[in-house]
């Protein structure tokens, strides 16, 4: 008896648990079927509140979704798989949607939206009347300070200035006028945009127009310091003659030969720059080669004397004389001295220097030597050397300076024309 007890036991165990495990089994294929179905009715809701996916069927299966129809455009397909891969539960997705080929619905969502931009136009259109009124007032009233002359003329030291300044308030009250648009019309964030792709302009431009930017600069800066003026006498890199004017872009030189020189405002702002004209006083300079042999202190002062003694020289500064070198071929003496270059030409003024301090030393038996060597070929008996000549010193040579009257005759008729340019001033002061 105790055997078959002991038999019969393992089976009356065994069967409840089997029948508990079958009951749990029935449950679990219910829930799995009401878990399909309720994921289904949640992935039609959301595409319902989408709206694009009313072509869109949809259908789940032990956690699979699949989708089938018809959408707009490739990227609609594309966001089913995320949208499927997102719902909770959802063990695979099986996206079976094509991009229809129907062409009015897919122009629908183009029509649509174009309406919409016409209501938003059609919204804002009153507003933006207003900004433009009120920006348009600020522009003019800008222009209309702009077109005033007497106040910037007064600040201004030129023409060229002043037109820059009226330039600087057109443009600030412009930017001024586009600010308060923007801000009535709510969009100063649109500003920024505005402003950044402008100054990555303005840069290219910059780096590409350099030069131009560079001369336009040292225009301003000329305009400003006015080194010269017009008619003075200048050297400017290396380049000598008479200032006819100072424009935007480039320095107009006369040479004394009579040409055109035209040098880059940048240049002239960075060279050296030597005004003759700057005072009436100028130096003339001369040297000669006196015999080694002579009395070259009584040649100093016969030289001193004779120069000083001059009507065209200047007393002070006085004349300066004084033995610069002495060579093989002689003892050389350098005479200076000084004339008005206003009433004397600096060239004839020394050329009459030179004439009348050689005939003095000839007059008093002084040797004037040369840096020259002369061979001998033939041995013909040694001639006398001719007899000094002496010259008649009653009259005095024309020494002033008409030959610039004709070059200041061709820069007075090349400022009078209007059609040119010019920055520099009359009654300007130079450095």
């Amino acid at each position: 008896m105790r055997f078959l007890i002991f038999l019969c036991l393992p089976l009356l165990l065994l069967s409840p648990t089997a029948e508990a495990q079958t009951a749990q089994g029935t449950i679990s294929a219910e829930n799995t079927a009401a878990d399909d179905a309720g994921m289904a009715q949640r992935i039609r809701e959301i595409l319902q509140e989408l709206g694009d996916y009313d072509d869109v069927t949809v259908s789940v299966s032990e956690g699979v979704v699949t989708f089938r129809g018809t959408a707009l455009s490739t990227t609609d397909v594309a966001e089913l798989d995320e949208l499927g891969a997102r719902v909770e539960g959802v063990v695979a997705v099986k996206n079976q949607v094509t991009e229809t080929g129907d062409v009015v619905r897919r122009l629908n969502p183009a029509i649509e939206r174009f309406q919409d931009r016409i209501a938003q136009i059609t919204t804002i259109l009153p507003v933006a009347a207003i900004a433009f009124a009120v920006a348009s007032l600020i522009i003019w009233f800008g222009f209309w300070i702009a077109r005033r002359r007497n106040p910037w003329a007064r600040l201004a030291p030129n023409a060229f200035i002043a037109d820059l300044y009226r330039t600087i308030i057109r443009l600030a009250f412009v930017l001024g006028a586009v600010v308060i648009a923007l801000d009535i019309l709510n969009a100063t964030a649109l500003l920024s945009t505005i402003l950044g792709a402008a100054g990555i302009i303005g840069l290219a431009l910059g780096f590409a127009v350099r030069d131009t930017v560079e001369n336009f600069i040292a225009s301003i800066m000329l305009s400003i310091r006015q080194p010269f003026r017009p008619n003075d006498s200048v050297e400017i890199n290396g380049d000598e003659g008479k200032v006819i004017r100072l424009t935007s872009r480039a320095t107009i030189l006369l040479s004394f030969d009579g040409n055109h020189i035209r040098i880059p405002n940048a240049t002239v702002f960075k060279s050296r720059i030597i005004n003759y004209s700057r005072n009436a006083e100028r130096r003339f300079m001369f040297s000669i080669l006196v015999d080694r042999h002579a009395d070259l202190g009584h040649a100093r002062d016969l030289m001193t004397k004779t120069v000083q003694d001059l009507p065209f020289v200047l007393t002070e500064p006085a004349v300066a004389v004084w033995i610069d070198t002495f060579e093989t071929t002689g003892a050389s003496i350098v005479v200076t001295g000084w004339i008005n270059q206003h009433e004397t030409s600096l060239a004839l003024a020394k050329g009459e220097a030179i004439r009348h301090v050689k005939q003095e030393l000839m007059n008093a038996n002084v040797g004037m030597t040369d840096g020259s060597q002369v061979i001998v070929v033939d041995q013909k008996p040694p001639t006398e050397p001719p007899a000094p000549q002496t010259e008649d010193f009653d009259e005095m040579a024309e020494v002033t300076a008409p030959q610039d009257e004709h070059l200041d005759r061709i820069i007075d008729a090349e400022r009078s024309d209007d059609d040119y340019e010019d920055l520099l001033r009359e009654d300007s002061l130079p450095e």
